[in-house]
């Protein structure tokens, strides 16, 4: 995994804007599978951690939340996963790219 990159940069126009360029590189098929499960799973523990927070030292709260996103980030990792899994690379690399693009909203 030497072409995972983490790296920031200024855009140049406004000082009100960041990106983050997470992931930029080519990758076997097994490297691709661990960091889109790794990706997805931090951010599937983010929501955990976020609705835990909330009923945190409230002991008559019953506990009902909106899990879609939850949800949803599980399904989108099962479907990449799977599309993964079912590629014959044939010794040929996946190029994965993301970008967090981050911008203060007026």
């Amino acid at each position: 995994m030497e072409n995972l990159t983490l790296e920031m940069s200024k855009n140049t126009n406004t000082l009100q804007e960041q990106q983050l360029k997470l992931i930029e590189g080519n990758f076997t098929k097994s490297e691709a599978l661990k960091i889109i499960n790794n990706v997805v799973n931090v951010k599937i523990n983010f929501h955990k951690l976020q609705r835990l927070s909330k009923i945190e030292g409230n002991v008559n709260d019953k506990c009902t939340y909106d899990n879609s996103r939850i949800s949803e980030l599980i399904d989108d990792q099962a479907d990449m996963k799977s599309f993964l899994r079912s590629l014959e690379v044939n010794g040929k690399n996946i190029k994965i790219s993301s970008t967090i693009n981050i911008t203060v909203e007026e």
